[in-house]
């Protein structure tokens, strides 16, 4: 039915249509994790988005500010308003979806090395013509008051050494677990065991 937790890496995926695929699972009651949410991708330019931006944070309301319209600078946070703009967040179908979605820039301790999937139906590689306009969410909200992105960008290095020097570690444990199935004491053993049947 469903899986405990589908953890998406936000890489290259378009960010529109993402949230549409993630708003659908949620509703459905699947648990989602979306990861690197800072290199999400807009279409159009970086310099028409951060018109497209400036005229949101334009909206307030005319009596109380603090009631209405929150201006979320963090990719995450961005990622995540529209979305609830997807679901009916109002009503309890809608809260507890939205109760089910997690959204990080970056990749936080347990999801760095947990299986990340992607979304082939937002992915800007086959959605978007090549000689299209495009800008990454990070560089835009950048631009727009958030300041994390050198951190972002340290702690990712870092967790791509990591994840070398464990693959390297991993692949020289498979050469030498099927070099031992090579060695020739073992073939009279494998012998007699072929006899019963393994």
């Amino acid at each position: 039915m469903f899986e405990k937790e589908i953890i998406i890496d936000g890489r290259a995926h378009i960010t529109g249509r993402l949230a549409s695929k993630v708003a659908h699972e949620l509703l459905r009651g699947q648990r989602l994790v979306v990861v690197r949410c800072e290199r999400l991708v807009l279409s159009g330019s970086l310099f028409r988005n951060n018109l497209w931006f400036h005229e949101f944070l334009r909206k307030a309301n005319n009596t109380n500010p603090r009631r209405q319209f929150k201006h979320f600078r963090s990719p995450s946070r961005m990622f995540w308003r529209i979305i609830r703009g997807m679901l009916p967040h109002k009503t309890s179908r809608g809260a507890a979806a939205l109760q089910r979605l997690k959204v990080f820039e970056g990749m936080p301790h347990p999801y760095d090395k947990k299986k990340k999937m992607v979304v082939p139906e937002a992915l800007k590689v086959l959605r978007l013509k090549s000689y299209r306009n495009s800008c990454e969410v990070g560089d835009l909200m950048s631009n727009l008051g958030w300041n994390k992105a050198d951190i972002c960008k340290s702690l990712e290095v870092k967790r791509k050494e990591k994840s070398q020097t464990y693959w390297e570690r991993k692949q020289k444990k498979e050469a030498a677990w099927k070099k031992t199935f090579e060695d020739g004491r073992l073939a009279k053993v494998n012998g007699e065991l072929a006899k019963f049947g393994f």
